[in-house]
């Protein structure tokens, strides 16, 4: 185990990230891995539906030393009182400053890593907030993109026996061709091949590049991105050291079979890479952002305003999510 808990941003107050983090506790408290929640105490201790303990803590060491007992929570206040279900951007400034301090205390070692609960974007661009979601919020904190080499923010996805790496994110899917370069996914490559050698203990990472088109375009019958730019690419990373293969027909990658032939499959737009995530495991998957300085999970869902405040929300991912966390920051001390 690392010597530091995990910090766990709480994210919006008014969705399930307290619920889900209570719950987390819960699972935890015993034998951990240990984490300070970065957040409002009484917004924590007010959960509906999931009363618990919480004790306001000065820092990490107080924090280790009261997890078995009571949530351990770093407080800064909100401004306004929470409505389950009912975000509110006069909140919005608080939510951001909760993923700074998390962030700058994982920067500085004070906790082996950042565990984000679900922010909503709404709220936070009407507090001023210019980023699309966290992941891209992250990088400029940590200056991920300023260092020489291959450059994070790279999002994967963990389920089950499966791990994907996104080489576009949250983009409109009539702009995905457009966003495809043979240096992009270059780069998403390597960040996803180091991530797997560091972060997750595989020496020999395998690769496999996912087609865009059907039938990975079937020669250029069916499109030419394979052809003009994933081609390329994929011989651009040989070249580089990093055993991959494809680009291939995405539809026949993502069964069992196929899984137990590659560590990580690199994948064009958002829905190829989530739709088989959350079919292996529609409860527990997990996010990870690859290529920065410092170790951030989260859960591999949104902010569940519709079921919040009910004791309704399931703990699965972000149990997951801080379980990764740590055994990749203990990978990393290590």
């Amino acid at each position: 185990m690392t010597t530091a808990p995990l910090a766990l941003s709480l994210g919006d107050p008014a969705g399930i990230g307290p619920e889900i983090t209570v719950k987390a506790w819960r699972a935890l408290r015993e034998h951990g891995p240990a984490f300070m929640v970065v957040g409002d105490a009484q917004a924590l201790a007010s959960t509906p539906g999931a009363p618990a303990p919480v004790r306001t803590v000065a820092g990490p060491e107080e924090a280790l030393k009261v997890f078995a007992e009571a949530i351990p929570v770093l407080d800064l206040p909100l401004s306004t009182p929470v409505v389950a279900g009912q975000p509110n951007p006069a909140n919005g400034p608080a939510v951001i400053r909760w993923i700074e301090t998390g962030a700058g205390l994982a920067l500085s070692g004070a906790v082996s890593g950042l565990v984000t609960a679900p922010i909503a974007k709404a709220p936070l661009y009407a507090a001023g907030f210019r980023f699309p979601g966290h992941t891209e919020f992250l990088a400029d904190l940590t200056a991920a993109s300023q260092h020489d080499g291959p450059k994070g923010p790279v999002m994967m996805l963990v389920a089950a026996d499966l791990r994907v790496a996104l080489v576009t994110i949250h983009a409109p899917l009539s702009a995905v061709p457009g966003l495809l370069s043979v240096e992009g996914i270059v780069n998403a490559g390597l960040v996803t091949a180091g991530a797997l050698r560091k972060d997750f203990g595989i020496a020999a990472p395998r690769l496999v590049l996912c087609g865009l088109n059907p039938h990975a375009g079937e020669s250029g019958q069916i499109g030419r991105e394979e052809i003009d730019i994933l081609q390329p690419a994929a011989r651009a990373l040989k070249d580089l050291g990093v055993d991959v293969r494809g680009p291939l027909p995405a539809d026949s990658l993502f069964h069992a079979e196929a899984r137990a032939g590659y560590d990580a499959a690199l994948c064009m737009y958002h829905d190829q890479a989530l739709i088989p995530v959350k079919m292996l495991d529609f409860w527990g998957g997990v996010n990870v952002t690859l290529g920065l300085p410092i170790v951030r999970t989260s859960p591999d869902h949104g902010t569940g305003f519709d079921i919040a405040g009910r004791g309704l929300a399931r703990a699965d991912s972000m149990i997951a999510a801080i379980r990764l966390a740590a055994q990749i920051a203990e990978r990393r001390e290590g």
